[in-house]
């Protein structure tokens, strides 16, 4: 991972730690070490327990497992503006009225 946003998510200092980890780690382990480490995204933020399954037994394989896992528990949380489009006047579900200056 050569970036720490991805599709709306943020990882700040976590994503480098989890690139310095060895792999594979347990979930408990993950947790153990990162569990209260935070993401942010659009519409908030989490932290890494409340998004992974504790006491799962899940192993990742690479920081790019964990990301990926990240990325599936976030969801539509991190996409911000929904039906958000900038080709139509109005997005869909608002009403604005045109204004002329």
């Amino acid at each position: 991972m050569s970036d720490n946003r991805d599709v709306g998510v943020t990882f700040g200092d976590l994503q480098d730690d989890l690139e310095g980890e060895k792999y594979p780690i347990s979930a408990d382990e993950l947790l153990d070490r990162y569990g209260d480490r935070r993401v942010d995204y659009a519409n908030g933020s989490a932290s890494l327990r409340e998004l992974l399954a504790e006491g799962s037994e899940a192993t990742y394989e690479s920081a790019d497992d964990v990301h990926q896992a990240v990325l599936n528990m976030v969801g539509e949380e991190a996409e911000g503006r929904q039906d958000y489009t900038d080709r139509e006047p109005n997005a869909r579900g608002e009403d604005f009225e045109q204004q002329s200056f």
